[in-house]
């Protein structure tokens, strides 16, 4: 299951709210390990039927946000055995063992970006944990590109993505979610985050309500 209950929701954005010159496309972790059936998470056995839908609504996003001279900025893990926290592997060791294993290790092909690719123009930001904004210049690329808005998007929702969302907001960003270009490994937690993305920090929308506001202020119309 992909997108979100047509109650959570908000009407359309007004175009003037994720206008292009003052908004950022954030692609979060739409990398091999978390989204192919080969990678860490796939080989594990995660539910990734809801992975592909996301992947082309995303693509369709970024495509949408180049066409209407959005920032993108794509976000992705990058791991090595210095960048692993101790806390980490002992949480895995006090709920009995096992787990994931490293993720999205650098040089591996389980970092690299899978559905929508960086192209010439965007931004790429390597963070070695759950938010994109932790320890990570996102946060200076945003402000450095005049943006004071938001679209997230990514995998997993109720865990990068919602970390992410949050700590824009608390950056003192308007954060947009796009909902259909979100996806988990169980649907109750997309749900979930969608939900709780939209009672604290976000306003949750689809593709077609962005690609539609973008659309009304692309290049050719401003």
């Amino acid at each position: 299951m992909n997108g979100a209950p047509v109650a959570l929701l908000h009407p359309s954005p007004r175009a003037e709210w994720i206008s292009p010159p003052r908004a950022a496309l954030v692609i979060v972790d739409m990398q091999v390990d978390f989204a192919a059936a080969d990678g860490a998470l796939g080989r594990l056995g995660a539910d990734l039927s809801a992975v592909p839908a996301a992947l082309a609504a995303a693509e369709r996003l970024a495509g949408a946000a180049r066409g209407a001279g959005a920032a993108v900025i794509f976000v992705g893990l990058r791991t090595s055995p210095d960048t692993d926290p101790p806390a980490w592997a002992e949480r895995q060791r006090r709920r009995g063992g096992g787990g994931e294993g490293p993720l999205c290790r650098v040089g591996e092909r389980g970092a690299d970006f899978i559905g929508p690719q960086p192209r010439t123009g965007d931004s790429i930001v390597a963070k070695t944990r759950y938010s994109g904004f932790f320890e990570t210049d996102l946060d200076a690329r945003l402000r450095a590109s005049g943006a004071d808005t938001v679209v997230v998007c990514g995998l997993t929702t109720e865990c990068c993505v919602d970390a992410t969302a949050c700590d824009a907001f608390q950056l003192g960003y308007h954060v947009f979610v796009a909902a259909d270009a979100c996806a988990a490994y169980e649907a109750d937690l997309h749900v979930a985050a969608l939900r709780r993305m939209a009672l604290n920090c976000a306003i949750v929308v689809s593709v077609d309500q962005i690609e539609a506001a973008w659309g009304s202020t692309s290049p050719s119309r401003r």
